[in-house]
């Protein structure tokens, strides 16, 4: 229990501000999308706040905008004239007593088009944002080619009971050259007949290990315990055994988009499964998790931590989409449903699924934080 404390509270001198960074970054972009279509439209905007409570710094702009930035670093928002709150409720009283050249320039007072773009917009800049770090990471690093040294070696599989071990470098299979993890994957699975001659390199010295691919055990993506045919290697995760080939501008664009809709889909498919039952909710992470991440991406290196940026901001976007009344997607969930209808939702529709809308996401926050203990051995 100690241990696991310690574990807890470990990454705070490097993983506090690396979380925060990484926190304010997602958050600040997110509600800048917001907030630059709202302005273009104009709407006025009373607050742009990153983080939650007391201030520990504020400032109000040309526009009567007060920007602040509150003590709690856990998430930020707009605040529109004629809101309710920091979740854009519509406060209806308050919208009947403002004069009406006031009242256009609400969020309630913009025709339904705007309305859904200034609502779209935050999740969008998210995608963007995540776009944009993926292509000068490749622009200037280059995307990764994974070689062939060893990272794992599974317990009582092929490669384990051949003598292989973490940190020898296959160089052929069966005579074949391998150059990558790709080409040694390739070549494995075309080996019909299933003995292979492997060839490796160890502390300078080559060797050749004799094996027969056999079914292996793992888990994939999902949590799933799966069964596939090879030797049990994994490739060592590490700069040290990855080729890196920096992309043009075009291509980069090209390979960031791919990269973003990769996450996307993994992300989407992951929680389609939790919710058919064929995946646990356990691979969850909250924000101690993120935290953890953190603190590991910024001991890597500042690659490292916009990656990590990438992929939390890209996350963040998707999940918001979602139509969940309190977040962005619930919105447009409201802003369709008075598409069909010609009206908006009566008030207590609108508050009641806001209701039931922040049950479900307090209770994925409790089920993220738990998970997130459990793997600190907490519990």
């Amino acid at each position: 229990m100690l241990n696991a404390l310690h574990g807890l509270i470990g990454w705070a001198p490097l993983g506090l501000p690396a979380f925060v960074f990484v926190v304010t970054v997602v958050v600040f972009f997110h509600e800048l999308g917001h907030f630059s279509v709202a302005r273009f439209f104009n709407v006025t905007v009373d607050t742009f706040s990153i983080g939650f409570g007391r201030p520990v710094a504020q400032w109000v702009d040309k526009k009567s905008t007060r920007w602040k930035i509150g003590w709690l670093p856990l998430g930020g928002y707009v605040k529109f004239l004629g809101d309710e709150n920091a979740a854009s409720q519509h406060d209806r009283e308050l919208y009947e007593r403002l004069p009406p050249e006031l009242r256009a320039n609400t969020l309630q007072g913009k025709p339904l088009y705007q309305r859904v773009l200034i609502v779209a917009a935050g999740p969008f800049a998210n995608f963007i944002l995540t776009i944009v770090i993926f292509t000068f990471i490749f622009m200037i690093v280059g995307p990764a080619t994974l070689l062939t040294t060893v990272g794992q070696v599974m317990p009582k599989s092929p490669a384990a009971i051949a003598g292989l071990r973490t940190g020898d470098t296959i160089t052929s299979v069966n005579g074949h050259a391998v150059a990558t993890f790709d080409d040694l994957v390739l070549t494995v699975r075309a080996a019909k007949a299933g003995d292979l001659a492997i060839e490796y390199t160890r502390h300078g010295s080559s060797q050749i290990a004799h094996l027969h691919a056999g079914s292996v055990a793992t888990s994939n993506l999902y949590g799933d315990h799966i069964h596939y045919t090879g030797i049990g290697i994994g490739a060592l995760l590490a700069d040290s055994n990855a080729r890196f080939t920096p992309a043009g501008p075009l291509a980069a664009v090209g390979l960031a988009s791919q990269e973003t809709v990769g996450i996307m889909q993994t992300s989407l498919t992951y929680l389609w499964r939790i919710v058919t039952g064929q995946s646990g909710a356990n691979q969850l992470s909250g924000t101690v998790g993120i935290a953890n991440a953190s603190k590991q991406a910024a001991s890597a290196g500042f690659t490292s931590l916009f990656q990590l940026i990438a992929l939390i901001s890209v996350s963040i976007g998707l999940i918001n989409l979602f139509p969940v009344p309190i977040l962005d997607g619930g919105h447009l969930l409201y802003y369709g449903c008075e598409a069909i209808l010609g009206r908006p939702l009566g008030e207590r529709a609108q508050d009641v699924g806001f209701r039931l809308g922040l049950a479900l996401v307090l209770g994925l926050f409790v089920l993220a934080a738990w998970n997130d203990l459990t793997r600190l051995n907490l519990f």
